[in-house]
């Protein structure tokens, strides 16, 4: 991908223009660094101490807090204290690997909450700013979905220039009507219409003057002169009027169309009674068109722009001398205006939308406590923002002392309803930060939060805690029942989760089927009731696809600030004690201890080596043979073999099956794993059959995965075709508790199979869920009784009676009995006169590679293999 500079985004004196308003209205100083270090603008701030600020900047503790966020560190702020000012260091990413630095100083004696919304507000406003230029530059998205939001990011950022220039006119000292001329030609050059007026109306004579007019080019003026021109009706208003091409039922449409419009929008900008009315008409002349609510929402912003330049212009007196005319101004320009007096605080005029929007305030004298409370007014002016809780309600408040029309020194309070805004602002955050598949936070979330808690807990010597959870045999769901059912799945989790006391706003979707849950805190006290709690939600079934199923998960504990204090090693370190977890046999927690990294570092080198393993034809992988011994005659004829999968790694060596298998699995490599498997045991298997031992089976496991996959009767199949055994002597072992959990669809699989030839052997028998009723229900062949009946099998009257039960059953239905684990000839021993008819364990033979069992199994005889 190409990587964008910083100076493609945007110049240095809008970025300087910027961060003055910044520092202006929140009463900061800072300065902005690139990636390398270098300055990008001066500091800001407010003007008169901007000399002592300089002074006060430790550039130690400045190194220090940058060398925390820089590099592409996960914390996107560090504070440092002085005796004299906080300084803060704020990184904003502006591309994949390009980062800007802001030094932010406060010497106020402001609440320290208060400096880390201001370090928010900064880092959200201008990563905003540069996500939106960034989709500019980015390449088109190849589904229709994506075109579509690079094409909403363009028109953002296009409204976002747009904006910025109309905005910049406010601190313009050019005459009025060019002012209005340049704001015309801007709004109208943004919306593409063909001409765009705006009139004064002279109620006096029904006649109107043209104030200034814009036309795109290959358009001429509509007018032959500019003054006392016969007026239109439909432009008398008092709110705004909005004619699209197929209005057709507002009752001006037909005059409209008759003065040669296709479309019109018209927006009261001053109305002044008998001095005349001012007027905005956006127009289309050459084609149709609908105005859009975003089109009408902008250009109400717009206007509320140019009502502020002229408000501004009448605190510099420059628009009218006269009480009367300046009370009818400040009565029409869409804002709450009051004017006080500096020296008494009292109240000397306010606007008609003051009494209005306050009247309750203004009539209990609340008013100035609600504003002021902020304000000061020794500063000459300033602005912030009002949350009126009562109404829920957000103001920008303005304020500036002007000349009052008597010559003497006044307090102008302008006050704007931003809720609409606030509103949207929290939605574009919503979605920033939250998954769109659960509605939990996201992962860039999670690091935004996690950052704040640790950093809040190091100061306060206070502990929380970070649980990492991943799903286990999420894969196996997802793939077998479908994504739609995964995704219900995955929603369902969330739900619960977000319902545990304690952690309702903590919890996060990482990606995939791994979540992340913070414990603050002030909720560390009840630790152990939260993970309780989790462990709850994943002890039930989930009801999917008119069936239960479970799902349980594998969690990882790290405690912080005493683990770590950096984000990304505290995930790292959840994320490495989630492993361990796992691999002890899922649904387990763990929680990190230091030990573990070496144990993740081996973790990592299994990973690759075992992907590399993969890639290169699965040689490092070698099938292991068990016999199964045919106890019915006194020969104890070996019959057939298992097939077991051993890894042999040219670089790590020997790795048990219960190190690697769980591993695999979490990998997604558990399937072609197996696959090879079996087509390798039915290869060994023809040549034996091939070479005097016709009878000879081979078992070989299906996998969890395996068996959920939708083409696993084609992959048997296929491979039985490939390698030519014949389909009677290969047998298929499922387990006990896949087989139950889901009896309608493995009912189906099975039969399938078992229609191919193939034999098909329950294993583990006893160890799931099922009642011997099931039995019946599937189309197997054998039994195979689990080793844990075994362990005891000598002693056990209880292990005894089981399989003596079950070999019983076996019998009667047709069935026969495999018993695993037999290790000793006391054991074997129990098992004569009992139904058993194949056994398997340490006692005949161990698990052994195919040439050493060929040797010893099949080649006695003196065949040549």
């Amino acid at each position: 991908m190409q990587t964008i500079s910083f100076q493609e985004l945007i110049d240095k004196d809008n970025l300087q223009h910027l961060q003055d308003e910044f520092c202006k209205v929140l009463g900061v100083y800072a300065y902005c660094l690139d990636g390398e270090g270098e300055k990008l603008t001066g500091m800001s701030g407010p003007g008169r101490e901007l000399a002592g600020a300089r002074e006060l900047l430790d550039a130690e503790v400045v190194h220090a807090v940058l060398s925390r966020v820089e590099g592409g560190s996960l914390e996107e702020q560090a504070v440092e204290e002085t005796e004299n000012a906080r300084i803060a260091a704020v990184a904003i990413r502006v591309s994949e690997d390009s980062f800007l630095y802001y030094v932010v100083m406060d010497i106020s004696d402001r609440e320290s909450h208060r400096f880390y919304e201001i370090l928010d507000l900064l880092r959200d406003v201008y990563q905003s700013v540069f996500a939106s230029q960034m989709s500019c530059f980015s390449a088109e998205a190849e589904s229709r979905s994506s075109r579509y939001a690079q094409l909403e990011m363009g028109r953002t950022v296009h409204a976002l220039e747009t904006t910025t220039r109309i905005v910049q006119l406010l601190d313009s000292d050019a005459q009025i009507e060019q002012i209005m001329k340049e704001w015309a030609a801007i709004l109208a050059e943004y919306l593409e219409v063909d001409t765009a007026q705006i009139f004064r109306l002279n109620s006096e004579d029904d006649t109107m003057d043209v104030l200034c007019e814009w036309c795109d080019a290959g358009q001429v003026s509509f007018f032959d002169k500019t003054s006392h021109i016969p007026s239109y009706d439909f432009l008398q208003i008092e709110k705004p009027l909005v004619v699209s091409s197929d209005s057709r039922d507002l009752a001006c449409y037909e005059a409209v169309r008759q003065i040669g419009m296709q479309a019109v929008m018209l927006f009261p900008i001053l109305c002044q009674g008998n001095n005349g009315n001012m007027v905005l008409s956006l127009n289309y002349r050459k084609q149709k068109h609908r105005w859009s609510v975003e089109e009408i929402r902008f250009t109400a912003d717009a206007v509320r722009i140019l009502q502020s330049i002229l408000t501004r212009r009448i605190q510099k007196n420059s628009l009218a001398s006269s009480y009367e005319v300046l009370k009818a101004i400040l009565d029409n320009v869409g804002c709450a205006v009051y004017v006080t007096d500096p020296k008494s605080g009292n109240i000397i005029f306010a606007n008609n939308m003051l009494r209005k929007t306050f009247a309750a305030e203004w009539k209990n004298g609340t008013l100035q406590a609600l504003v002021e409370q902020e304000a000061r007014p020794n500063a000459g002016g300033g602005s912030y923002e009002i949350f009126y809780g009562e109404r829920e309600s957000w103001y920008d408040l303005i304020y500036r002392k002007i000349p009052w029309v008597d010559g003497s020194e006044v307090m102008l309070y302008s006050l704007y309803d931003i809720t609409d805004r606030k509103i949207y602002q929290k939605k574009i955050e919503q979605q920033a930060y939250t998954d769109f598949l659960t509605g939990l936070y996201n992962r860039m979330c999670c690091e935004k939060d996690l950052a704040r808690q640790v950093d809040e807990a190091r100061r306060n010597g206070t502990k929380g805690a970070i649980i990492y959870l991943d799903l286990d045999d999420f894969k196996h769901i997802n793939d077998g029942l479908g994504h739609q059912y995964g995704d219900v799945l995955l929603k369902s989790i969330s739900h619960s989760l977000r319902d545990i006391q304690g952690i309702q706003n903590n919890c996060y979707r990482m990606g995939g089927d791994e979540f992340v849950i913070v414990i603050p805190p002030e909720s560390y006290n009840r630790f152990e009731e939260i993970v309780d709690n989790i462990k709850k939600v994943f002890s039930r079934p989930w009801y999917l696809k008119d069936a239960d199923y479970y799902c349980t998960t594998s969690m990882g504990i790290v405690t912080f600030p005493d683990s770590g204090d950096s984000v990304a090693d505290l995930i790292k370190k959840a994320d490495i004690a989630m492993y361990e977890a796992k691999k002890g046999g899922k649904n387990r927690t763990a929680t990190y201890s230091e030990g573990q990294t070496s144990a993740s570092g081996r973790r990592l080198d299994m990973e690759k080596n075992m992907r590399d393993a993969t890639v290169d034809g699965y040689k490092e992988f070698e099938v292991y043979y068990q016999p199964i011994i045919d106890i019915r005659n006194r020969e104890k004829k070996c019959v057939g073999a298992e097939a077991l999968i051993r890894w042999n790694s040219t670089k790590l060596g020997f790795i048990s099956p219960g190190e690697f298998i769980p591993l695999a699995e979490y990998l997604g490599l558990i399937n072609p794993i197996g696959n090879h498997v079996l087509e390798e045991a039915c290869k060994d298997c023809r040549r034996w059959n091939e070479n005097g031992y016709p009878d000879f089976r081979v078992n070989v496991n299906l996998s969890v995965v395996q068996l959920l996959q939708t083409d696993v009767v084609e992959i048997v199949e296929e491979t039985l075709q490939k390698t030519g055994l014949n389909p009677r002597n290969l047998t298929l072992e499922v387990t006990e508790s896949l087989a139950i959990n889901d009896m309608s669809r493995m009912k189906i699989i099975l039969n399938k199979i078992k229609a191919l030839g193939v034999s098909l052997a329950l294993d583990d028998f006893g160890t799931g869920y099922s009642a011997l009723n099931h039995i019946r229900e599937i189309p197997i062949d054998v039994i195979k009784v689990d080793q844990s009946f075994v362990k005891e099998l000598t002693e056990d009257a209880y292990s005894q009676s089981f399989i003596k039960l079950v070999a019983e059953l076996a019998h009667t239905i047709g069935m026969d009995i495999c018993v695993e684990g037999i290790e000793t000839a006391s054991q074997f021993k129990v098992l004569q006169g009992m139904k058993v008819r194949y056994i398997q364990g340490f006692y005949f033979d161990r698990p052994m590679p195919k040439r050493q069992f060929e040797e010893k199994y099949v080649a006695k005889k003196g065949r040549t293999m």
